[in-house]
């Protein structure tokens, strides 16, 4: 069952990626550099609202059907920014870019889904094999940029075209993967060997849980999105052409998406908490790296960055899988909620990201990104835990 899901996010970061990192700087030099955040925006919304939509299908129609959905209206939105990328009305590329989001909205949350799959004493770690697919999409996918112009050229159409085609071929073939994804029958969630037990411990646990979990999830991807956003236009503005651009992008991706079997890993063995904390401190420092004078550390920040994501991210999401909500339609409709709502607020940050760029540089984003990460951390450190004995989670005969 892991092997289809794994290829469809692969193929839909790479999408993703290829359509998020071109449409910035179509719209800086058709529009203004001010407004390149925009298209990434609409994107960052369309995953906010196809969280929501694949949350309900997924209750209705079962997490397969519910994720061959997704990526069908990603092919659509693919195709719409072509005819942007052609000549055709611009708004066409914000569509586009909104119905992309619905095919990266079911590529996140087909972590659950492998997650729901397994045995729960290896579920963070099967989540982290879904990440972790990313790596070969949304690493390869930027390499492909330059070709992919290099193509468009060849048969008559304007540079940039190219890597929206490969957007399109992406989220085809990521559909294509997901027919064979076969019905999925969820096992019963289980609190984390180091997680609070909500089941046990009553509704304002569970909120509690669900308010933290939300939170670092929430918090590493608005630093992460802030930043990312404005690199594309930072590249493009000191002369450096898709090649370099591309590595910046690979760099940062590897380190969002590889090493996420290993924090899975740790996550099953150490509960959600350490990873947590750690990424939200990852975050922070490699936003003031950033932010320093330009140089060799660049590119490794971004990687850092990157792993400080998956962290937060894998963290969060383990932490949110024992908030106690054992029916697998009510788990589907609160991860579906959670992630909407990260999509959402995520979405100011790539509206804000190249305006604070251009108002004032990494600097000002690197500020902003330490004023969100550190309360949050600190909430983190002192959150008591009530340790869960291990034996609860092994299934009983």
């Amino acid at each position: 069952m892991l092997i289809p899901v794994v290829l469809a996010a692969a193929l839909m970061n790479a999408a993703m990626v290829a359509a998020s990192a071109v449409s910035t700087i179509l719209i800086a030099d058709e529009l203004s550099p001010a407004l390149a955040g925009l298209p990434n925006t609409a994107g960052v919304l369309g995953t906010a609202a196809g969280a929501v939509a694949v949350g309900r299908w997924s209750s209705r129609l079962g997490r397969a059907q519910a994720l061959r959905t997704g990526y069908a209206i990603a092919v659509a939105g693919g195709a719409l920014t072509v005819l942007a990328a052609v000549g055709a009305p611009v708004i066409l590329l914000f569509l586009g870019m909104l119905l992309l989001g619905a095919g990266n909205a079911a590529s996140l949350l087909s972590r659950y889904a492998a997650g729901e799959s397994v045995d729960p004493s290896r579920r963070a770690a099967a989540m982290g094999t879904v990440v972790w697919a990313g790596t070969a999409g949304a690493v390869g996918g930027p390499f492909l940029l330059e070709p992919a112009q290099g193509f468009a050229v060849s048969v008559g159409l304007p540079p940039l075209a190219g890597p929206f085609l490969l957007a399109v071929a992406a989220a085809f073939s990521a559909l294509l993967a997901a027919s064979r994804i076969q019905p999925i029958h969820a096992t019963p969630a289980t609190p984390n060997a180091v997680g609070l037990d909500d089941a046990q411990r009553g509704p304002a646990a569970r909120s509690t849980t669900v308010f933290v979990a939300a939170g670092v999830m929430l918090v590493g991807h608005l630093v992460m999105v802030a930043l990312m956003t404005s690199v594309p236009v930072h590249a493009h503005h000191h002369g450096q052409g898709l090649s370099m651009l591309g590595l910046m992008l690979s760099a940062h991706t590897f380190g969002m998406f590889a090493l996420a079997p290993v924090t899975g890993w740790w996550i099953d063995r150490s509960g959600p908490r350490p990873a947590m904390l750690a990424g939200l401190a990852t975050v922070a420092v490699s936003a003031l790296v950033i932010a320093g004078p330009s140089g060799m550390t660049f590119t490794p920040a971004l990687f850092v960055l990157g792993y400080g994501w998956n962290l937060c991210y894998l963290g969060g999401s383990a932490l949110l899988s024992t908030a106690g909500a054992n029916s697998p339609a009510a788990r589907a409709k609160l991860e579906s909620k959670v992630e909407a709502w990260v999509w959402a607020v995520a979405a100011l940050a790539t509206a804000a990201s190249t305006w604070l760029f251009a108002a004032g540089g990494f600097a000002l984003l690197a500020a902003c990104s330490i004023t969100l990460a550190l309360p949050l951390l600190l909430l983190v450190a002192l959150r008591r835990d009530t340790p869960v004995d291990q034996k609860s989670l092994e299934p009983s005969c």
